[in-house]
Order: C-alpha cells, then structure tokens, then sequence
C-alpha cells in the first residue's frame, strides 16, 4: 500500500475514545456496542475475576487470521490499533474490500481484561499467559486455545507492547517497532511455516523503513513451547510477534500506535493479494536484532561522591509504570550509578561534573524515586 494512503486512513480513523497508555474492557466496551450492529461481536469467555473477553469477525473471506491483543495487560498499543484498523476495514471509502473479501479477520482486543484493569503483565492469578501455552492453567488460556482450535487460522498475530530499554541492534536507535518469527522446535529450524511468517514481516519492515529507518528490530528466536507464539508456530501456522516499543518523547505510545497500525494494514494487504509460500523469506534477516542499550534518561559526568569526596559516574534512570488514580504515571528510577559507555538515554543530560542531589538535598542511591533531581542548584525535572 501506499505510505501517503495509510497515513491519511490512519489520521481520519484513528479511534478517538482510546488514547494513552491505560486501555481496559472499560475503555472498549462502548465501542465494541456500537460495532455490534456492523460486526459479529461476541463474547467468548470469561477472566479469573469474570470479566468478560470479548471478540469481533470482519471479513468473508478464506484466508483467516487471527490476532489478540493485552495478553499481557499493561500492553495496550496495539489494541488503540486493532480498533483503528476495525474503523479504517468498515468504511467503504477506504478502498480495501479486497482485503475483507479475501480474508477473515478473528479479533480478540483483550485477553487478559483482569490484568489490563490492573495495569499488570500478569492475569489475576498472577500468572504471565504467554508462559501458560502448554499448561492451560487459566480461563484466559483455554479462551485462546478454544479459538485457535475451532477457528483454525492460516495466520495469528500475536500481539505485544515492549519496554523503552530496546535498541535496534547495536545501535543508539530505538527500537519503535519489532518482530520475531517464533521457532518451532528447539533447533530454531527456518521451516516452510516459519519462511511464510518472516515473508509478512520483511514487507511490513521494508515499509516501516520509509517512515522509521533502522528504528525496527526482531527478537532472538530461542525456542520456548510455554509461548503461544512457539507453540502456534509449531502447529504449522505462520504466528507474528508484533511489539509496539518507544518513538522518540512517545510515552503514550501515540505515534507508534500509528507504525503499528501501518504494519496490520501493510501485512493485511500483502496476504490479501498474494499467495505467500515463503520465497521471499530472506530480507527478514537484514532486521537487526534487539538489544537492551537503553535507559529513560541518562545523567553524564555526575558526582556521587559522598560528602566533599568526588566520584563521577554516570546515573541511568528507568520510568516505573504505575496505575495512580487511574492513570499511567511515569516515576523515574535510580537503576544504575557506574559508566554507562555503552548505553543511551533516550533523553541525555550532562551534569558537568556536578554533585547530583535528590529533592531532599541527598546523594543519589540505586532504586530511589525522583520526581526530580538539582544539579549545581538547579531543579531538573526528570519527567513532565
């Protein structure tokens, strides 16, 4: 698709009552009553606390998809970007009734509704559900199981959000957007069913380079049969890792909501008119991989001495997300006070050999919260 074209579907389909980072079966409720009359919505289970899991099917066509989203709670981009592309396939004037026609979409916007009204990676039993594969051990799990059984997809879209510590590669860029083709089997074997899976991803990269250069990444494909990636990959089905990480000053995760959704429709548009055998399997390998380079903000050329002692090292410091009210603070972190040579921040400050104090005049210590610090009498806000 064209690049122009997206951006212009995105601007005018974006889902205005779904923003920020604190996405729930609150937030999409409505929006799913209003679809009901356009889609098959339905619901499919319920969560260790009862919570409904909902889902919605667009499309008529034989090529099926299936894509979740919030299996991990605190990981909500890419469910503001499911709806997007759900508003973007029902407006006629969109001009993608092929993709309809040639395919049917089962959408499954939250899966762990417990663990999104609770802004945590894990359910209500504390269980993390993309380690629960194999078990089954929870409602949420057999919900997907049942789906994947009785639906049948040719292609699942596993659908995540990823933390602000990853680099594309080896690299001072961010990695805004990754992917990963799972493994099949323990010896990372480059199947049929995995060169089809790595073909969507090399056309949704080859896009994203245009608006993202070198700001995509893919992850180690280690394998691990307690995933649900692996183990629908190793079902002999082409699964997609997707994960929506950190844009430039991008908290809320907005702008990378939109790489996203470029990546669905992009990926959408290449199953619809393609019958895809995996051929073209190899510019998968030019992704580079992810690696952890990363803080929120790093503190250059800082003394931590003790006392009139200098020592000056650099001070790297991590936003704790926390569900305050609810909302999604941001609370900055000491993570690390040592030479940090080999890291960025995605924000930098040079502190010039300065005592670095906390709000109450002390010396800076590993794992203490800091809303702000001084440096040479100044009061520096860490997060606004």
């Amino acid at each position: 698709m064209n690049t122009e074209a997206i951006k212009s579907l995105f601007l005018k389909h974006k889902e205005a009552h779904l923003k920020h980072r604190y996405i729930t079966n609150h937030s999409i409720e409505p929006l799913l009553k209003q679809l009901q009359n356009k889609l098959e919505v339905d619901i499919i289970g319920k969560s260790v606390l009862g919570n409904s899991i909902h889902s919605v099917k667009i499309g008529t066509g034989s090529k099926k998809i299936l894509m979740w989203s919030q299996m991990h709670g605190n990981e909500s981009t890419t469910t503001k970007a499911l709806f997007d592309l759900l508003n973007t396939l029902l407006d006629q004037g969109s001009n993608l009734s092929y993709v309809l026609k040639a395919c049917t979409l089962y959408v499954i916007p939250i899966l762990n509704p417990d663990g999104a009204a609770a802004y945590t990676r894990v359910n209500a039993n504390k269980i993390d559900l993309n380690r629960d594969a194999q078990d089954l051990s929870q409602p949420e799990s057999k919900v997907l199981n049942a789906i994947f059984n009785t639906f049948k997809p040719h292609f699942c879209y596993n659908l995540h959000g990823q933390r602000t510590i990853f680099s594309a590669g080896n690299t001072n860029n961010s990695a805004t957007v990754s992917f990963l083709a799972p493994a099949q089997d323990i010896d990372c074997t480059i199947t049929p069913t995995r060169k089809i899976a790595m073909e969507i991803i090399g056309t949704m990269n080859a896009k994203l380079q245009k608006e993202i250069p070198n700001q995509v990444g893919v992850y180690d494909d280690a394998f691990n049969l307690n995933c649900v990636g692996d183990t629908f990959q190793s079902k002999n089905v082409p699964t997609i890792l997707f994960e929506a990480g950190h844009f430039h000053e991008d908290y809320a995760r907005e702008k990378t909501r939109e790489y996203i959704y470029m990546s669905m429709l992009e990926s959408l548009s290449y199953i619809a008119k393609n019958t895809i055998d995996g051929s073209f399997y190899d510019d998968y390998f030019d992704i580079p991989e992810n690696e952890k380079r990363f803080f929120d903000i790093i503190i250059r050329n800082a003394d931590v001495g003790e006392g009139y002692k200098s020592k000056i090292e650099d001070i790297g410091i991590m936003f704790q997300e926390k569900l305050i009210s609810g909302k999604v603070e941001f609370i900055p972190k000491i993570e690390k006070i040592e030479k940090l040579t080999n890291f960025y921040g995605h924000k930098e400050i040079d502190a010039n050999r300065y005592k670095v104090l906390d709000e109450f005049g002390d010396c800076i210590k590993i794992d203490s919260e800091n809303v702000f610090v001084m440096i040479n009498n100044e009061r520096i806000i860490l997060f606004s």
